[in-house]
Formats: structure tokens, sequence, C-alpha cells
């Protein structure tokens, strides 16, 4: 492990200003992506479709990071030029997604554990010489009245860690991403008390681990009312509820926080990481993003798989990649949304 290349490298990927495009949907996620616009989900169209996003002009001022697919971190663009190559040449860091999906957990029923532990030391191996220098690792945390259980907590933050100390024993920064998710009726105070529960189990399990925490990068969800609570929590008070959570259990060390959007729309995953810079204006650890979906719906949508609307397509992307920088110093108005 190379302490102070890790910490550096987590410092740059959360450089004022710039934040992390998720790009590492599977082929299943991306299919039904391109469902929405009539598009046959190839190797072609995948590979045309991510060149369309990381050759956008002037995006390297706003994306630092690009988490890939173990497919497009071996992709090369039309013109034969591998895509890390690309990235690398733009000063954006190219990222790799290692985990193998959430699978059912034994004995807990409606709950999850994400797999891909074995072997993983040997892809990270592969993944560093490819040009890889972070890694992201998913766990599913689902919300009911009496879910999660404490051994899905356990179960999923003993695997991050895990994940966590192969990757920085490679040179490769860990993103954890614990997400508790949006979906269903709980109101926000459960996510906060989940979110609190999730968090304090990943940092236990992280510290015996060893993992150096100024080597990290933590992406965790929003503290945000359920998809379908009758009472959702204004903009105000979710960056409130969100930033004070993790000022109670989020340590100083960590290297920089990166918010999934977990579901919510382009706008309103922007407006929340605009007010928690307007609310806090000093914290322990730098706020920025690591937007799937609400980062591309718009460029998806502009693009339609259509050769001719490849620049429409870069227009939207780069609109969202700016709107989202302006976030991170608190500049973001929705009025910017229609310039």
């Amino acid at each position: 492990m190379n302490a102070p290349e890790l910490a550096s490298t987590a410092l740059s990927l959360v450089a004022p200003g710039k934040g992390l495009l998720a790009a590492d949907e599977s082929h299943a996620t991306i299919g039904k992506r391109f469902d929405t616009i009539g598009l046959a989900n190839s190797e072609t169209a995948r590979r045309d479709y991510r060149e369309m996003l990381f050759t956008t002009p002037g995006a390297s001022e706003y994306i630092s990071g690009v988490i890939l697919y173990d497919e497009t971190l071996r992709q090369k663009g039309a013109d034969g030029v591998p895509f890390v190559t690309k990235m690398q040449k733009a000063g954006v860091i190219p990222g790799i997604k290692v985990d193998l999906g959430a699978k059912d957990l034994a004995a807990c029923p409606g709950e999850q554990i994400t797999e891909g532990l074995d072997g993983l030391r040997d892809r990270l191996k592969e993944y560093y010489a490819l040009g890889a220098r972070f890694a992201k690792w998913r766990a599913v945390i689902n919300v009911s009245a009496t879910l999660p259980s404490e051994t899905c907590l356990i179960a999923n933050t003993e695997a991050l860690a895990r994940y966590a100390a192969l990757c920085q024993e490679q040179g490769i920064v860990p993103i954890v991403e614990p997400e508790v998710l949006m979906d269903g009726s709980h109101s926000i105070s459960r996510c906060e008390e989940v979110t609190g529960r999730a968090l304090t189990h990943l940092f236990n399990k992280l510290r015996e681990a060893r993992v150096q925490l100024e080597g990290i990068l933590l992406k965790p969800n929003m503290v945000i009312s359920g998809k379908l609570c009758k009472e959702q929590a204004d903009v105000q008070t979710v960056a409130d509820r969100t930033i004070r959570l993790f000022l109670r259990t989020v340590p100083a060390a960590v290297g920089g926080i990166v918010f999934l959007s977990g579901g919510q729309s382009d706008e309103l995953a922007t407006a929340h990481l605009n007010a928690m810079h307007v609310q806090f204006k000093s914290l322990p650890w730098p706020l920025s993003f690591s937007y799937g979906r609400a980062l591309q719906a718009p460029a998806i949508k502009a693009w339609a798989g259509k050769p001719s609307q490849v620049e429409a397509g870069r227009k939207a992307f780069a609109k969202r990649a700016q709107l989202n920088s302006a976030a991170r110093f608190g500049k973001y108005t929705a009025a910017m949304e229609k310039g």
C-alpha cells in the first residue's frame, strides 16, 4: 500500500468543482436505458454512447473520474484508441466497478448481499494494469418497518471493508457505497436511523480491516424520504439532516464524500447537493457527486441513438455536469436549468 498516493488520488477525485460520472451500468441496466429511445443493446451502441460522453469537450472541467464497467475499461473508441487513454489525456481518472451484484441473503427474506470477493485480488491487479486507479463496490440496504436486520448490515459492511482493504493493497482507491434505498414509504426519520446504523457498522468494519480512511471515498445516499412516503422532506431539510448525521458518523479522516443520486430527478439531486454547500460552509471532508442517471438522462434523450445528434447529447451532458459543478460551490439555482 502506498498511503500518500492513495490519499492524493482520493483528493484528486474530489477536486473543487469536480465530481464523478458513474458509467458502470451492466449490460442489462444500460439495455433498459436504450429501451427508452428504441435502441438495440449492442456492443457498438454501448461503445458509441459512452464515447459520446467521454469525449465531450470541456467535460474534464467538471468531471474528475469515471466509474467504468469491465467491458468499457477494455473498450476502444471508433478510432481504435482505448477509452482509458482518451480519459488519461484529458486528465480524467479511470475507475472500475468490481462487485458482481446483489443476491438474496440466505435466511434473511427481503434482504441482499453483494457478491464478488472471490478472486478480487487478481482482478484488481489486472484492472490496475489496465489503468484503473479507483474502484466501486455497492451494498444494497432495503428499508421497511423491520428491515434492515443486523445480519444484513454486518454482512454487507464486512464485505465493503474486505473489498476496501484489497483495493488499497493494489494501489486502488476504494469507493465504499452502502446504499440505503429510497424505495418504499418510510419517512425521512426512518431513513436517517437506518443510514446512521449502516455508517456506524461500516466504519467499525473499515477500522477492523485496517483500511486507511484518507485513501477512501464514501458514496452514500442522502437522508431522504422514501419515494412512496406521503410527506416528502423539502430540499433544506434533506441537506440539514444529511450533513448533521454525517458529522456524527463519518470520521474527519475520510478522503471525501461523493453522493449517489439514488433515483432522484436530475434537478433534485443537484438542488440537494447545492443546499448542503449553502448551509454548511466548513466541513471536515469535501462533498461531491457520483451520479449515473442524474448526469446521463438528458444526454441519452438528446442523443436518441442517432449519429446526427451526438453533439446534442454532448451538450446536454456538459450542461448537467456544469450545473453539478456549480452546486459544489453552492452557486446553483433553478433558473440555470433554463439557460
